[in-house]
């Protein structure tokens, strides 16, 4: 088969065994026979180009390729392609054809079978050397089975020999007890020969075994386990195993089984395990005996050695359990729970760390002396009007910015009532701005104000307000504090004095310039870039959000999504809220702000702390509400006693209860109120309070109050709708109040009712008894004559006989001459019976007096 195309000399052939080829004019075909490597060969059909002559005007033709003798490949790898070499013209063995030269494209295949050549001889040299490693490498594992192989062997061969010894050792006890254990069945003979026999019973006597201490006889290896002794245990092997899933014990379980046995043969003691035994304040014996790697029952036994009898359940205090544990050898380490606590609060800072913060202020002073009306004039605000009675009820918490630079105010109520929540006023401040009104001067709270902030150690800023009034005299109040030791600037001092205006807004400006002087001096610092920490200011319980607490940070930064632990409670920060109503991202050292996501409302007062997660926050929060509950159990018991104590108690003083429940808005206002109530009681009658919390009143308030007997008392709140149901169903009175001065009023009332009516007595007169009768079916009368006062029927009498009083009762009869009479005048004769009493004689004196009842108060 043939083509050839037009206008072309070149023809494309095909012809039986040959390599498909392009003719060319003047081009010789041969075949070159190509060695390699390992004895292969290979025939290459290779060109022969005729060289052209050429004229010397001609253009210079271009060197011809030099012609490549195939030859030998070395078994080594060459690193890298070796040079073109030109090939000897000698004559080409096998008849093969010499060439002259090559392509560029025949030369670039060449090269290219070459190096695929020695790619391929470097890769088998790689797996050759592989294989020899890991042949070394099995026979390297091989040896140490075998060694492994022959270490069991010899162990075994060792404990067969022991077991052996021992088989022979007891094989010689039971030949030397031979002769008693044959006595024993002679013995056991008799009895059955001399024993009756009944009519169709076997005779058959059950021979008397001689007891005697059995030697350890392990058992023989089964099948599986001498498969595992003699090699490596495999899932082949252990499935091809006919008794592969009957494995015996291993040599570690055996050894421990013998060591078990001698000592129970020996009698010898179990060696004994010192240990460090940590005691918390309280433990269970088991829980004891458990760290302490004993038995329990030893334990119990070492109690009832000491004369008490104990269960393993029972709990036993930190000094006994110390006192267990080194009598059993053991050293002790003693922990506390409070020790969960550490590392909570008082972190210190590092001073690189510090940077300037706000400084808080504490607004305090008397009731109606203008402090929350001086802080609405800083805020711009009216905050005043929305107190119930035009009195501060709750502390709040303000921020304000004063040329660029911020102040918090912490505003506390100034009456009596609230002395416990103006002290953790006092305590969370760094300033403390004691507001005096200039018409009315110095009063009790003021007072107790200054001792706060002396007991607090804040420096002390006098703002004296009001001096707007004509009536007002800053003098005197300047000159009045000089009694309490606050020595203003104006006198020789060191304490700043403002006269300022709260409803004319008169020297605000100056009184913020004296605030930031005194906190420059103060050079108040805090690390913003760390865990926050902070005390809780005010806390309550919304119906719509739940548990909201007050708080004022005090170091680190507060953010949302942080856990915090706030005294008995607990929470993840679901929001931050300003004093403007703002969610915020973050509070920063000293700024004030409403905190929600907390498990329960916190006590006013209570320090605040971020954990590092919710195990540890509950932890903390759990071990307080304990020893919150074990305090107040413990006050309950103290209170309560025994049966016989309550009721010598009752008889003795007589103490009644007055039980309330109270609900109020917010967590300080309750304990003002319960502060307050607790100070009305004396030894004749006292409130107790059943139960007093944050929010509105429910049916379980109504129902403990129905238990309890207790009236239901809201300050600020209001029962719902099933509450007041429920109250109205038990006859439950339920009393709101938004004063304190009012609840405390009334509660001193209902308590001067409970108060028993004093017993108060009035002389009458005196008697002489001159002579006695006896009148038959009438008894003795006694015939008197009225010595001093006069006598009234009805009257009490007592009958004196030297001075002492025989008998107290009433008068039978009053008789003038035959006539009852009410009454006898002084200097006239009568005559008196006592009512059950006879035992009167002559010169007897018979006082006469009256008593009443008069009610009392508190």
């Amino acid at each position: 088969m043939s083509d050839t195309k037009s206008g072309d000399d070149k023809t494309l052939s095909v012809t039986p065994k040959k390599t498909l080829t392009l003719k060319r004019p003047g081009v010789e075909q041969g075949v070159v026979r190509q060695n390699f490597s390992h004895g292969r060969t290979k025939q290459v059909v290779v060109e022969t180009k005729k060289r052209k002559f050429s004229m010397p005007g001609d253009k210079a033709e271009p060197a011809p390729a030099p012609v490549f003798a195939p030859k030998p490949q070395p078994a080594a790898p060459a690193p890298a392609a070796p040079p073109v070499q030109e090939a000897p013209k000698a004559p080409v063995d096998r008849g093969a054809v010499v060439l002259n030269d090559l392509s560029r494209s025949e030369m670039e295949a060449r090269r290219r079978a070459l190096e695929g050549s020695k790619a391929r001889d470097a890769e088998d040299r790689q797996r050759a050397l592989e294989e020899a490693k890991r042949r070394a490498e099995e026979e390297e594992r091989r040896k140490r089975e075998r060694e492994e192989s022959a270490r069991r062997q010899a162990e075994e061969e060792a404990r067969v020999q022991a077991e052996a010894e021992s088989r022979r050792r007891a094989e010689e006890e039971a030949r030397r007890r031979a002769p008693q254990a044959a006595e024993l069945a002679a013995e056991d003979q008799d009895e059955a020969a001399a024993k009756p026999k009944r009519p169709g019973a076997a005779a058959a006597v059950p021979p008397r075994r001689l007891v005697t201490p059995e030697v350890a006889r392990p058992a023989k290896p089964a099948k599986g386990e001498e498969d595992r002794r003699r090699g490596k245990l495999t899932l082949n092997s252990a499935l091809s195993s006919e008794d592969g899933d009957a494995r015996a014990r291993s040599l570690a379980a055996m050894r421990r089984r013998q060591e078990k046995f001698k000592r129970a043969m020996y009698n010898e003691p179990r060696e004994k395990v010192m240990r460090e035994v940590t005691i918390p304040e309280t433990i269970t014996i088991q829980e004891l005996a458990q760290r302490m790697s004993e038995r329990a029952v030893d334990v119990v036994k070492f109690f009832m050695k000491q004369g008490q009898m104990m269960k393993p359940g029972d709990v036993i205090d930190a000094d006994t359990a110390e006192l267990v544990a080194t009598e059993f050898g053991h050293t002790v380490k003693r922990v506390a729970e409070a020790d969960i606590e550490e590392g909570l609060f008082n972190i210190a800072d590092n001073e690189e760390d510090l940077v300037n913060r706000p400084p808080v202020v504490t607004i305090m002073g008397h009731v109606d002396h203008g402090k929350t009306s001086l802080l609405d004039a800083i805020r711009h605000a009216n905050v005043q009007s929305g107190e119930a009675g035009g009195i501060t009820q709750h502390i709040g918490a303000y921020q304000v910015e004063r040329n660029g630079q911020k102040i918090t105010f912490i505003d506390t109520p100034g009456h009596a009532a609230f002395t416990a929540m103006r002290a953790r006023g006092a305590q969370a401040t760094d300033i403390a701005v004691l507001v005096v009104a200039a018409d009315d001067s110095v009063m009790p709270q003021t007072v107790e104000s200054i001792n706060h902030a002396k007991a607090a150690g804040v420096p002390i800023i006098v703002a004296i307000n009001k001096i707007d009034k004509h009536e007002a005299d800053p003098q005197k109040v300047r000159s009045e504090l000089l009694r309490h030791e606050v020595f203003v600037e104006s006198m020789g001092g060191e304490v700043l004095d403002v006269e300022v205006s709260a409803k004319k807004g008169t020297n605000i400006d100056k009184l913020l310039e004296a605030i930031l002087l005194q906190a420059e001096i103060l050079d108040l610092k805090a690390n913003p870039d760390r865990t926050a920490e902070g005390v809780v200011i005010e806390a309550q319980l919304d119906k719509g959000r739940g548990p909201v607490a007050t708080v004022l940070v005090q170091t680190g930064t507060l953010m949302p999504g942080d856990i915090l632990v706030a005294g008995n409670e607990w929470g993840r920060v679901r929001a931050l809220v300003d004093d403007h109503g703002t969610h915020v991202q973050e509070a920063p050292p000293a700024m004030p702000v409403e905190i929600l996501g907390l498990q329960g409302t916190p006590h006013a007062g209570d320090h605040f702390a971020v954990v590092n997660n919710e195990a540890r926050a509950r932890e903390i929060t759990e071990y307080r509400q304990r020893l919150a509950r074990d305090k107040a159990a413990a006050k309950h018991a103290g209170q309560r006693g025994s049966l016989e104590q309550m009721m010598s108690q009752l008889q003795a003083t007589g103490v009644k209860e007055f039980p309330l429940v109270i609900k109020g808005d917010v967590q300080g206002s309750i304990e003002a109120i319960d502060a307050a109530l607790e100070s009305l009681g004396t030894d004749e009658v006292r409130v107790r309070i059943v139960h007093s919390g944050a929010g509105a009143i429910t049916e379980t308030d109504v129902s403990l109050a129905e238990t309890s007997g207790a009236a239901i008392i809201g300050f600020n709140v209001r029962a719902n709708a099933h509450a007041r149901q429920a109250a109205v169903s038990a006859g439950i009175e339920i009393r709101y109040y938004s004063v304190i001065y009012s609840l405390v009023d009334d509660v001193k009332a209902a308590l001067s009712g409970m108060l028993s009516p004093e017993r108060r007595e009035t002389f009458i007169g005196n008697a002489e008894i001159l002579e006695i009768f006896d009148i038959t079916k009438v008894g003795k009368i006694a015939g008197c004559r009225v010595t001093e006062g006069r006598v009234e029927r009805g009257a009490g009498v007592r009958l004196i006989r030297d001075n002492v009083v025989i008998h107290e009762g009433t008068l039978k009869t009053l008789k003038r001459f035959k006539d009852e009479v009410s009454e006898v005048p002084a200097g006239q004769e009568c005559g008196m019976a006592f009512q059950n009493y006879e035992d009167m004689r002559v010169g007897d004196v018979i006082e006469c007096f009256r008593v009443e009842m008069v009610s009392r108060t508190l």
